[in-house]
């Protein structure tokens, strides 16, 4: 005998109860429904299921209770409800630990006085099976989303403090380039040319990868700055050296020729 399966709109990840397709086989019907937050009797009332002779459930939740075990594995409240299906429940149960499911699975099915034989157990397990996949999937696709979201706080705060260190590294270089001017004007005896003021870059504009330049740029500029007032300290503090070896050198001289033109001092006499 043929099945007939009646297309369902897939669920929203938002949505607490995940369904299956319908499984129509003769005068049977077969829906799956999943729940990671509901109760087994919320989920087994559904105003759809209200008809259906058997409201078939199983549930596999977090314990509260904990091991004492370090790195025991987590522990689970375990249960099934046949609802007249007899053994139903139990395979709804291997289905959820088979695919490590958390929550309550219930499958609705509607009798209507033709039995089907075993084909059923294919049918129950078929949209219990589907009406959990649905929910993982769901449920993967809300965690890449959040994690998406968390990349892209992550990128944002990177990049408003990457703008905000190349904003103060600018007004640092400004600050060295200025007082390079000062060093360099003092050396040569000459008046301070101060740089020409940059306009201010609009970083807000620029991609992360363009920033992330701009800041290897900002290293280079500030070596070489670095570089260029290590120079001019090292010739003045040379200067300085030879201006206080100079002075030495005339004080010495001055010294002798006074002692030359006006004799030795006079000599203490021997007691």
């Amino acid at each position: 005998m043929s099945v007939k399966r009646e297309r369902e709109e897939s669920p929203s990840p938002a949505e607490d109860i995940f369904r299956s397709e319908t499984i129509e086989h003769g005068r049977s019907k077969f829906i799956g429904a999943f729940s990671a937050k509901l109760s087994v009797q919320a989920l087994q009332r559904l105003p759809e299921f209200k008809e259906a002779e058997h409201r078939i459930a199983a549930w596999r939740k977090r314990s509260r209770q904990r091991t004492l075990v370090p790195n025991q594995n987590i522990l689970y409240d375990l249960g099934f409800d046949d609802d007249g299906e007899r053994n139903a429940g139990a395979r709804l149960q291997n289905i959820l630990t088979d695919m490590d499911a958390e929550g309550v699975l219930v499958v609705a099915r509607w009798w209507r006085g033709e039995n089907i034989g075993t084909i059923r157990w294919t049918h129950i397990e078929n949209v219990a099976k589907e009406a959990v996949w649905k929910y993982q999937t769901a449920a993967r696709q809300a965690q890449k989303e959040r994690e998406a979201k968390r990349l892209k706080q992550e990128e944002e705060h990177a990049r408003a403090k990457l703008i905000n260190d190349l904003q103060e590294r600018d007004y640092n270089i400004f600050t060295m380039r200025n007082m390079l001017a000062t060093k360099t004007a003092k050396l040569h005896d000459t008046d301070v040319v101060p740089p020409t003021p940059q306009k201010p870059m609009d970083y807000t504009k620029m991609s992360m990868e363009v920033l992330e330049k701009q800041d290897k740029a900002r290293d280079l500029t500030i070596a070489f700055v670095l570089g260029e007032l290590n120079k001019v300290e090292a010739e003045q503090r040379l200067i300085e050296e030879l201006e206080s070896t100079q002075n030495d050198w005339e004080d010495a001289k001055e010294q002798q020729e006074e002692t030359e033109t006006n004799g030795p001092g006079p000599s203490t006499p021997k007691q």
